[in-house]
C-alpha cells in the first residue's frame, strides 16, 4: 500500500525546560509569525489566512509577519 503523502504533516520536537513538546510544522511556523500558503485559494483557505493574520497582529502589532506562497 502506498501512503497518502498529502495527508502527512511533519512534526517538530522542541526541548523546553519542562520536557519535550511536539508541534506540527504549521503551528511552529505560525508561532514564529510565518504564514505558509501551499494550496489554491478558495473561500475556506482565504478565511484561514485572514484569521492567522488577525491573530498574529493581535499578539504583537509591531512584529513583522512573513508569508510564503506556493500556490
Amino acid at each position: 500500500m502506498i501512503p497518502d503523502f498529502k495527508s502527512v504533516v511533519p512534526m517538530v520536537v522542541e526541548n523546553t525546560g519542562r520536557g519535550e513538546r511536539a508541534y506540527d510544522i504549521y503551528s511552529l511556523l505560525l508561532r514564529n509569525n510565518i504564514i505558509f500558503l501551499g494550496t489554491p485559494i478558495d473561500d475556506q483557505v482565504a478565511n484561514v489566512i485572514v484569521a492567522q493574520l488577525l491573530f498574529l497582529n493581535h499578539e504583537d502589532p509591531e512584529k513583522e509577519i512573513r508569508m510564503y506562497i506556493n500556490s
